[in-house]
C-alpha cells in the first residue's frame, strides 16, 4: 500500500493511492495515517479493505492536491549521519564504526512539495536525498535479525541542513538539521511488503535541473535492519516513529567550491518505488 495524508497544512486527511494513481479517503477508517494504524494489525486492517469502495478525493496528488507529510503526529524524529562512506569522504570526515544518531525536531516535517524557506541569514542551506524508516511495531533492544519486522514502511525524506549552525556554531548537530520545514517526508509511506530489498533503491537529487546525487541504498555503511536496532537500544521506537538514514555523495557542501541553495531555486529528488518530491526555496 502506498497510504498518504491530503489537504491543508495542519489539516490533512488520511488515504491511500490506487492503482489509478487517485487518492481514495480512508476518513471512514481511520483519523490519520499514524500510531495504531501503523502497527502490523492496523496495516492488516487496511488492507481488507476494497479499494475502490472508498471515495476519490478530487485532484491529482502533487498537482492540485497537496500533499502532507505521509506520517501524522511523529513522535520521534531521528537521523543517521554519515551513513554512505563516499559521503563521509568528501565531508573530511572518518566512516564511523557505530551509527552517529542525531535528532530532526519534529517541527521540521513539511510536505513533500511545500516551499522551503531558508533561515534568516542562511547562506549554507544544504541538501540530502535519503531513505525514511516509519516504525510500525514498538522496538526496545531488539535483535537486528528481527529488525525488519518492526518497521512499517519506507518513504522519502530530504534532510535538508544549514551547514553553518550545523558545524560551525557548537554544541550539536541538531541546531543546523532542526529548522521549520527542513524535513519534508512523502509523498507516499510505501508498505514494507511492496519494498522487499530496502537496501538496493537508486536515488537522486538535481537543484534547478542539475544533478547533483546519484546513489543506492546499496552503499549504506548501516542498512535499516542494523539501525533499528541499534537505535531502540536507546529510546523505544514508538508506531510512527520517523529514522531518515543518511545520503550518498553529492550535497552542496562537498561541491569544489561550495555550492549552496539560494532565492527561487528548486529542488527534485526521488526514491525508485517511493516517489519524488519537489520544493521551491524562498527566502526566509
Amino acid at each position: 500500500m502506498k497510504l498518504v495524508r491530503y489537504g491543508i497544512a495542519g489539516a490533512e486527511k488520511p488515504g491511500l493511492l490506487d492503482t489509478q494513481g487517485r487518492v481514495r479517503d480512508l476518513s471512514g477508517y481511520c483519523s490519520d495515517i499514524a500510531g495504531d494504524v501503523l502497527t502490523p494489525q492496523g496495516l492488516a486492517a487496511l488492507r481488507e479493505i476494497d479499494i475502490f469502495s472508498l471515495p476519490v478525493v478530487d485532484g491529482m496528488p502533487q498537482n492540485d492536491l497537496r500533499l502532507g507529510a505521509c506520517v501524522g503526529s511523529v513522535g520521534k524524529f531521528l537521523a543517521i549521519g554519515l551513513n554512505y562512506a563516499d559521503h563521509a569522504a568528501e565531508a573530511g570526515m572518518d566512516v564511523p564504526s557505530e551509527p552517529v544518531v542525531f535528532t530532526k525536531w519534529t517541527t521540521s516535517i513539511a510536505g513533500p512539495d511545500d516551499e522551503l524557506r531558508l533561515p534568516p541569514g542562511s547562506a549554507s542551506t544544504d541538501w540530502e536525498v535519503e531513505l525514511g524508516i516509519v516504525i510500525g511495531a514498538e522496538a526496545r533492544n531488539v535483535a537486528q535479525a528481527n529488525a525488519l519486522n518492526h518497521i512499517a514502511g519506507y518513504c522519502l525524506v530530504n534532510d535538508i541542513s544549514e551547514r553553518d549552525w550545523q558545524l560551525k556554531r557548537g554544541g550539536t548537530w541538531d541546531k543546523g538539521k532542526g529548522y521549520d520545514g527542513f524535513g519534508p517526508i512523502g509523498p507516499w509511506l510505501v508498505t514494507a511488503d511492496e519494498i522487499p530489498n530496502p537496501n538496493a533503491l537508486p536515488m537522486w537529487l538535481e537543484v534547478d535541473g542539475h544533478r547533483y546525487q546519484s546513489g543506492s541504498t546499496a552503499t549504506m555503511v548501516f542498512g535499516p535492519a542494523e539501525i533499528v536496532s541499534y537505535c531502540s537500544r536507546f529510546t523505544t521506537l514508538k508506531p510512527g516513529d520517523v529514522i531518515t538514514t543518511g545520503t550518498p555523495p553529492g550535497v552542496g557542501m562537498g561541491q569544489k567550491p561550495p555550492v549552496y541553495l539560494r532565492d527561487g531555486q528548486v529542488m527534485r529528488l526521488g526514491i525508485d518505488g517511493l516517489g519524488e518530491q519537489t520544493q521551491r526555496v524562498v527566502e526566509g
